[in-house]
């Protein structure tokens, strides 16, 4: 089973702009997901985005469509989000898992790791 770390997260002014990373260690599958999930403080956890370890495919979220990217590295076996014009409604902490999509939405497979806070000051 791959094991995902989280890391990159820090404090940015609105309209900035951070990059995280999602490292694997394990076996990855090139047409599996690995997704990005969010939590703000005192809500519950939401589908970010989305990317197949091959890089060939991805899906966003409607609040993020063109503001955050995901790619992957291949040879590092790390996958990216980088998150551009950022808001203060970003701010949460920000998992990696295993995705698959069930009932029309984004899950995650996996167990959640220590994640990596992002917070967007206004």
């Amino acid at each position: 089973q791959v094991q995902l770390v989280e890391s990159g997260g820090g404090l940015v002014q609105a309209g900035g702009s951070l990059r995280l990373s999602c490292a694997a260690s394990g076996r990855t599958t090139s047409n599996r997901f690995v997704g990005w999930f969010r939590q703000a403080p005192g809500k519950g956890r939401e589908f970010v985005a989305t990317i197949t370890w091959s890089g060939s495919t991805t899906y966003y979220a409607d609040s993020v469509k063109g503001r955050f990217t995901t790619s992957t590295d291949n040879t590092q076996n790390t996958v990216y989000l980088q998150m551009n014009s950022l808001k203060p409604e970003d701010t949460g902490v920000y998992y990696c898992n295993t995705a698959i999509l069930m009932g029309g939405g984004w899950s995650a497979m996996g167990s959640w790791g220590q994640g990596t806070q992002v917070t967007v000051s206004s």
